[in-house]
């Protein structure tokens, strides 16, 4: 069974602590493995080093990549329990896996991660945003809700919003719409309380705007 935790694509959908608790006792009773993808909200971007561990559970495999890498690419399978027994020599192979580089770029962003505080800070930024976009956007209709973990974020509205992508660009902002109707947010973890600030005045600005036209 795979889930992802903080369906990014999906719209910044946060699956329910129950749930996941519900579903790994599920497979624990099948003897099914549960694999999390952590591909877009692991690496302390949820505020936890991994998003599953806001439910407590513990997944039989995790996928990472991304963020893993501070901007080299690289993927990662981790798996834990019964699950390691399964991959045998040559099971999961790669002409390129694990070469030096990659591993080397991930191995200093989890240092580089611990040694700045930087899950703390994408917990606290992250409010700051959230809470910052609440009162912005307070007064506009068509505000469905502001949802995330971390530096996380979506903002979903009641109506498509692709062509706030370019209205962002001309102040600015680097921002994505998934699932037609939800602006993307994923700051890097290094993002400042100033940074944040700016940010919430000139997206509320636009989102604004293009709610009121």
């Amino acid at each position: 069974v795979m889930l992802e935790i903080v369906q990014g694509e999906g719209g910044i959908n946060i699956a329910d602590v129950d749930f996941q608790r519900g579903l790994r006792a599920l497979c624990d009773e099948n003897g099914w493995l549960l694999i999390c993808d952590e591909v877009q909200c692991g690496t302390g971007r949820t505020g936890t080093w991994f998003g599953f561990q806001h439910a407590g559970i513990q997944p039989d495999v995790v996928t990472l990549a991304k963020g893993l890498g501070g901007g080299v690419p690289i993927g990662a399978c981790l798996t834990a329990g019964k699950a390691v027994g399964l991959f045998k020599p040559g099971k999961h192979g790669s002409t390129f896996g694990g070469n030096q580089l990659a591993s080397t770029a991930a191995l200093t962003t989890i240092a580089v991660i611990e040694e700045n505080g930087l899950i703390d800070n994408a917990v606290a930024i992250g409010g700051l945003i959230r809470e910052g976009l609440a009162q912005a956007l307070a007064d506009c209709e068509g505000v469905v809700e502001i949802r995330g973990r971390g530096l996380m974020i979506g903002i979903e509205l009641d109506r498509p919003c692709g062509e706030l992508v370019t209205r962002a660009l001309d102040v600015g902002l680097l921002i994505n719409v998934t699932a037609d109707k939800v602006v993307r947010l994923l700051p890097p973890l290094t993002f400042s309380a100033d940074e944040a600030r700016e940010l919430v005045s000139r997206l509320g600005g636009v989102i604004g705007e293009f709610l009121a036209s």
